[in-house]
């Protein structure tokens, strides 16, 4: 018997559905009998990193830190990263307060405010051999805000900012964002304190950006204070 179809589409579209029905009844054919369907296929999903194991004495989470400038010493308000090795509990993240002392669990009130963080280092470990046989310690400096600069006037972004690194005046400016419209940028004023005493320093913003008079443009020093008119 031949059938008709009334479109070439639609002959098209029945041509295709059973050539798919013999396909599946000769895979089906060469599938031993009573074996069960092929499970689908599902991709595994990424396994997350195990996490360290909470006290255990040889794993400790990294620190950051931040470069530390010459001659760096421990001021208030910064962040230090106190690590006892394979004493965890000890290890612990602080603050060094106004009256530049730390507390940790071990030794209470600690100073650190004025000692380098290698002479806090040997301090703590020399405190701590009254309890633990052979203490072995890092400190790390994680946050300095005790070394700013400040600097006020016409910049765009006046402010305090912190020195983490050498940078002179020129460069603080530029981290203000430039001097405004109006700005006078020919008597700019550092004002330092040195001896107890406060001290002015001109800076000549055009000679400098010109080549000009370049001994002006100064490293600035912790406590600076920067003014454009």
């Amino acid at each position: 018997m031949t059938v008709k179809f009334p479109s070439k589409s639609i002959g098209r579209t029945v041509a295709v559905a059973v050539a798919g029905v013999v396909f599946s009844t000769a895979l089906a054919a060469q599938r031993p009998s009573g074996a069960p369907p092929a499970p689908a296929v599902t991709p595994a999903a990424p396994t997350a990193p195990a996490a360290p194991v909470k006290g255990s004495p040889d794993v400790v989470a990294p620190t950051a830190t931040v470069p530390i400038p010459p001659g760096y010493v421990i001021g208030a308000e910064d962040v230090l990263s106190i690590r006892y090795w394979k004493d965890t509990d000890l290890s612990t993240d602080v603050a060094v307060r106004p009256d530049g002392k730390i507390s940790l669990q071990l030794l209470n009130d600690v100073e650190a405010a004025g000692l380098t963080p290698e002479q806090l280092r040997v301090r703590l470990m020399e405190q701590s051999k009254r309890y633990l046989e052979d203490p072995n310690i890092t400190v790390i400096v994680k946050e300095i805000h005790s070394r700013k600069v400040f600097i006020t006037g016409e910049v765009e972004r006046a402010g305090p900012y912190p020195l983490t690194r050498s940078t002179t005046v020129l460069q603080l400016i530029a981290l203000a964002g430039g001097l405004r419209e109006y700005a006078d940028g020919k008597n700019i004023v550092i004002v330092r304190t040195e001896n107890g005493k406060s001290v002015t320093y001109r800076f000549n913003y055009r000679d400098v950006i010109s080549r000009k008079n370049l001994d002006q443009n100064i490293e600035l020093k912790p406590g600076d204070t920067v003014i454009v008119p």
